[in-house]
């Protein structure tokens, strides 16, 4: 019997009108093979696809979903925002709450622009550097993702990895000539590259932990050296914490690495499942941002009065259940766990974590850069990958993206987890 049979043919309708069957290309499984199930709902931690297979979910959405599916608290404000309207292009009362509670949250984001998500963050807080410094060039890091704007697609992680296209067609050359790359991890790489552009770049922008490349943390000294390099050749730091923010810590990264970046984007979290972003940061860099400046940018949806109520009512849970302490021992279980199991069964394998958000990667070495991560034995993930799908857990279908574990994920998932992936490496 055919597991997966449904799935299979909603696949082969979706690739008649939707290009490769999907609308996000990591959702397409060319990492690891197969076919995608297609989702039918989801609660608590646990999923279930159109065939009716459960699973417990370690994407939530790719990060979203901290408090994970069908939060009670989250669907009845999305309900009541609901019932006094979908969106009115103009303001309301709720994106003003919401600037308030980043604002609070991360002192570093003086003022913030609400936006319709990650990808749109990152674009207009590259437009407003350039605008506040007069330069034209953006330093990043290979692997790091920053959505799929143009001057990004260089190097690229995420989906761009999966897919073996790091730099996409479609980017003018001149705009990829703009992008300045660095290793991650590597401060002497950047500052040769401040050395080889003197007085040419408007900004640097790095994921603070790299999560689209599995995850893969700072090196001491890392984040620290990127702000000083900054500030003595007069470019904006930009932390990239649209996966990170509000989920590693109430104050995103930034309040555990102690870094103060110029600008910060957020997301997720503050949809919870709905699609939202927003940067912000010096108040004299974001008073250049229209209307109050002469930056432009604009979205007829952004603030949607949904998206807000779902993100103010996840960030007022967190907070009231002291979440984040239970997230940190909920990954510090997790990755025991499974490194208990790999040892025993003598895998060579590195568990990254941080909080909530964990990775694991094929390899006897410690992972710490992308060359490490792309050097991992990906034929021995997608094993794993559909060995946990099999036994009821459901991974990101590639080895270069993180894992996401949510409030709703208790002792009991987490032991389930554990069994599985020991089954699944028999």
């Amino acid at each position: 019997m055919n597991k997966y049979a449904r799935s299979e043919a909603l696949m082969a309708r979706a690739q008649a009108h939707i290009p490769g069957g999907v609308n996000s290309p990591v959702r397409a499984h060319k990492g690891v093979g197969g076919t995608p199930a297609f989702m039918r709902s989801g609660s608590g931690c646990r999923l279930t696809d159109v065939d009716g297979n459960s699973y417990i979910d370690l994407v939530l959405a790719y990060g979203p979903l901290i408090l994970g599916h069908a939060h009670p608290e989250v669907l009845a404000a999305v309900q009541r925002a609901a019932a006094l309207g979908t969106a009115f292009g103009a303001p309301t009362e709720g994106e003003v709450a919401m600037a308030e509670a980043i604002s609070e949250r991360v002192p570093s984001m003086e003022m913030v622009r609400l936006v319709n998500s990650g990808t749109e963050a990152t674009m207009s807080a590259l437009r407003l550097a350039r605008a506040f410094t007069g330069r034209a060039k953006l330093l990043k890091f290979d692997g790091n993702y920053h959505g799929h704007g143009d001057a990004f697609l260089v190097k690229a992680g995420s989906g761009a990895l999966t897919t073996g296209m790091p730099d996409s067609p479609g980017v003018p050359p001149g705009v990829a000539a703009d992008t300045l790359v660095a290793p991650y991890n590597d401060l002497a790489a950047v500052a040769a590259v401040f050395a080889a552009h003197p007085q040419a770049i408007a900004a640097v922008f790095v994921e603070p932990i790299a999560g689209n490349v599995g995850l893969i943390q700072p090196a001491p000294g890392f984040l620290a050296g990127l702000r000083r390099l900054c500030t003595d050749n007069g470019a904006l730091l930009v932390f990239d914490e649209v996966m990170t923010g509000f989920r590693v810590a109430r104050g995103c990264y930034q309040a555990i690495c102690k870094v103060k970046p110029d600008l910060t984007t957020v997301g997720k979290v503050i949809g919870h499942g709905l699609p939202v972003g927003a940067y912000g940061g010096r108040r004299d860099v974001m008073q250049m941002v229209s209307p109050s400046g002469a930056v432009y940018q604009a979205g007829t949806l952004s603030g949607n009065p949904l998206a807000v109520a779902a993100g103010l009512a996840a960030l007022r849970v967190l907070d009231e259940t002291k979440a984040w302490d239970r997230l940190e021992d909920a990954g510090a279980h997790l990755q025991a766990g499974l490194e208990a199991i790999f040892e025993r069964k003598g895998i060579a394998a590195q568990v990254n974590r941080e909080g909530s958000m964990l990775s694991v990667f094929f390899s006897a070495v410690p992972v710490t850069t992308l060359a490490a991560a792309m050097a991992s034995d990906r034929e021995m993930f997608r094993r794993f990958f559909h060995g946990m799908r099999d036994h009821g857990v459901l991974l990101p279908p590639s080895p270069f993206e993180s894992w996401f574990l949510s409030t709703a994920h208790n002792t009991e998932a987490l032991d389930q987890i554990l069994e599985a992936a020991a089954a699944a490496l028999d």
